[in-house]
């Protein structure tokens, strides 16, 4: 078992008429992410239920070292490139894991 020692939170308000394609663009980050990393344990993606505008994401990570390699990914870059012009603010949130129940096998 392979136990998180970092996270990420990422809060994104998005503007209106570019919310779907930022769901869509997303997820698929997410899943590039889970799949071509083996240092990204979690990748959720969450709507706020009061404002559809705003998404947040939870990423855990090996380690911290593991995050800044998820930055010098391809996928990253391209996502970054893509929803940069949809952003209206993001805050962005780094974390020491005390306990997660999540594990990737």
């Amino acid at each position: 078992m392979t136990q998180p020692q970092f996270a990420i939170a990422v809060q994104f308000h998005i503007a209106p008429e570019h919310v779907e394609a930022f769901k869509r663009r997303v997820i698929q980050q997410a899943t590039d992410s889970l799949t071509k990393e083996v240092g990204c344990l979690q990748f959720d993606v969450l709507i706020d239920q009061a404002d559809p505008n705003t998404i947040f994401l939870y990423e855990t990570y090996l380690d911290a070292t593991a995050f800044e390699t998820h930055r010098g990914t391809e996928h990253f870059a391209d996502f970054t490139t893509t929803i940069t012009p949809w952003v209206i603010s993001k805050s962005v949130t780094r974390l020491g894991m005390i306990h997660s129940s999540a594990v990737k096998s």
